[in-house]
């Protein structure tokens, strides 16, 4: 029996009630390229441009097609997001019952979560140039992943209290199809996938990427 990824190992047996498509998705071991669409938006305001830049996170409002390289191994994975205008690497490892992801100059750790099949990860501690964010600057960090049939779907926003809103993006991958095809259903729930969003006026709120994607 193979051995279990990074994602099974830290959720257990709530890995087993996510959707079919984000299980498969966080299966892939080796190397593997996905691709999909994706819809970015800007940072709101200077210094929310400023974290993005230190993250690495898209900077601009637009949409097209992503590309997904993963390099994945039981104990680590390698994310890299081609966006229109924009490539996002990072780095995930397990820490206990969390997800830690080195992302630029940042190191984020992320609390997973089943909901309704959908996995939830909220970040729960930062590290900048090595130094602990302090809490009343702490960012509110939320990836949501979802999928149908063969279509990985995520969504990602990030906030700063003083800064607004730093990053949002959200679209889909492509997953073989035989990959969706080998994973047994987890139990359905009658709730819409997530959907892409669409561009507007206001700011409003997922990536074996990431893996947020998130």
């Amino acid at each position: 029996m193979s051995e279990p990824s990074l994602y099974e190992r830290v959720m257990g047996d709530s890995y087993q009630r996510l959707a079919s498509p984000v299980r498969a998705f966080h299966r892939l071991s080796g190397r593997h390229v996905l691709t999909g669409e994706v819809r970015t938006h800007a940072p709101q305001t200077w210094l929310a441009r400023l974290l993005a830049w230190g993250l690495g996170t898209p900077t601009t409002d637009g949409g097209g097609a992503i590309r997904f390289e993963l390099d994945a191994t039981p104990r680590a994975e390698t994310w890299t997001r081609h966006f229109p205008a924009k490539t996002m690497t990072s780095t995930l490892r397990a820490s206990g019952n969390s997800v830690v992801e080195h992302l630029g100059v940042s190191r984020l750790t992320f609390h997973l979560h089943e909901q309704d099949t959908r996995l939830e990860m909220r970040l729960v501690r930062l590290r900048f140039l090595g130094l602990p964010c302090p809490r009343w600057l702490m960012p509110d960090i939320v990836a949501v992943e979802s999928g149908e049939g063969s279509r990985f779907q995520f969504e990602v926003q990030a906030r700063v209290p003083i800064a607004g809103l730093v990053a949002r993006y959200a679209g889909h991958l492509m997953l073989p199809a035989e990959l969706t095809a080998e994973t047994p259903a987890a139990p359905h729930h009658s709730h819409p996938p997530a959907q892409a969003y669409a561009p507007h006026s206001s700011a409003t709120t997922p990536s074996r990427s990431s893996r947020p994607a998130s």
